[in-house]
């Protein structure tokens, strides 16, 4: 039987410490790469091809739901398991809309990672034990379907989207330019585009709205 190969996303070394220890003591797991970024957790399930990938919400330059939407792109067999510390309908209403199969709570990860990532792995759902009443009364389903239809965000490319979180950590368009590997002009295009298509007159209004929807960290 051949291991089973996960990669683990989070902004914080011992968040990933911590689960790396407790995936790697089970027989027959293996992490074969970690990463604190969400573009680096693309970049390195593209050059490692995991079974699972566990992805944190909330990390700098690419936040886990975009990097799940990226991933499952590259490697539509991989099996997606979001970590968070947000009890958000929305946020996993998103996580579905993306590809992912699991949901957790950090809080509960001592209690509850292993068996969700065994879940995952074998395609199976699996949620903290709110979202999954949400998803027992179809609430969840309700509300992925309405995020889609009204959800101010889904007028957003995914670059617009990504767009919007370097803006939101306090990048350049330069540094924003140079992150994406296109041009300043590009990045300028799109920032004009995304304050129009928000409705938004100011960086100030485009960080609230990333903290709000869990882009970026408060």
């Amino acid at each position: 039987m051949s291991a089973l190969k996960i990669l683990i996303a989070d902004d914080h070394d011992i968040v990933r410490t911590g689960m790396k220890s407790l995936m790697e003591d089970q027989p027959g797991w293996q992490v074969v790469a970690e990463a604190g970024t969400g573009r680096q957790a693309v970049d390195k399930a593209k050059a490692a091809a995991p079974d699972v990938c566990v992805l944190d919400v909330t990390m700098p330059e690419l936040n886990g739901l975009e990097a799940a939407r990226q991933i499952k792109k590259l490697l539509p067999n991989v099996e997606i398991l979001i970590l968070t510390v947000h009890e958000s309908e929305q946020v996993a209403a998103e996580g579905l809309k993306v590809g992912a199969r699991g949901y957790i709570l950090k809080s509960d990860a001592g209690r509850e990672l292993v068996a969700a990532v065994k879940s995952v792995a074998a395609r199976k759902n699996y949620f903290t034990s709110r979202i999954a009443q949400m998803v027992s009364d179809s609430t969840l389903k309700e509300g992925a379907q309405a995020i889609e239809a009204d959800d101010i965000g889904s007028r957003l490319t995914p670059r617009e989207k990504e767009i919007v979180q370097l803006l939101a950590e306090g990048k350049s368009n330069k540094e924003a330019a140079s992150a994406l590997n296109i041009s300043v002009k590009t990045v300028e295009t799109h920032r004009t585009n995304i304050m129009r298509k928000l409705r938004f007159h100011s960086v100030g209004e485009l960080v609230r709205y990333a903290v709000r929807n869990n882009i970026v960290a408060p």
